[in-house]
């Protein structure tokens, strides 16, 4: 299980994110399930790039201080500004690759996963009935070794 982006899809290359991937399948027996949530590229291909970055926050409502999304490799950039149980400010770095569905499905499968079901990842809802759509921020991806 790796939800809320942990681990995939924080690496610094899609090599790197597909070998988590198959490390994870690795670790499956037969039928085992893995799950996990990646930001859907669908939502910033939908919305306008310039609009996101414009409103100087994340879809999920974090206020960041700078942040750039790489066209060519769909890789989002922030500086998102924190202040810690003890009243200190803090700044933390975060560089995440956004997936379509149809990458995900395309890797997975190339891994030896026989079913891979594509779903909306709503904030505290993860749940098979939502369909994906361009206004999702993530993806629940639920696929069987």
């Amino acid at each position: 299980m790796m939800i809320c982006e942990g681990a995939f899809p924080l690496m610094e290359s899609d090599a790197m994110n597909f070998q988590i991937l198959a490390n994870a399948g690795w670790a499956l027996a037969p039928g085992g399930k893995l799950i996990l949530t990646t930001l859907n590229a669908l939502y910033p291909l939908y919305h306008s790039v310039r609009d996101i970055l414009a409103q100087g926050e994340t879809a999920g409502g974090t206020r960041t201080g700078e942040i750039t999304f790489d066209l060519l490799r769909f890789r989002e950039k922030a500086k998102v500004e924190v202040v810690d149980d003890h009243g200190r400010k803090k700044d933390l770095y975060a560089d995440e690759r956004y997936y379509a569905p149809c990458e995900i499905s395309w890797y997975l499968e190339q891994l030896g996963f026989r079913e891979v079901d594509i779903h909306a990842c709503r904030t505290g809802g993860f749940s098979r009935s939502n369909p994906l759509t361009v206004d999702d921020f993530e993806t629940l991806v639920i696929a069987v070794k």
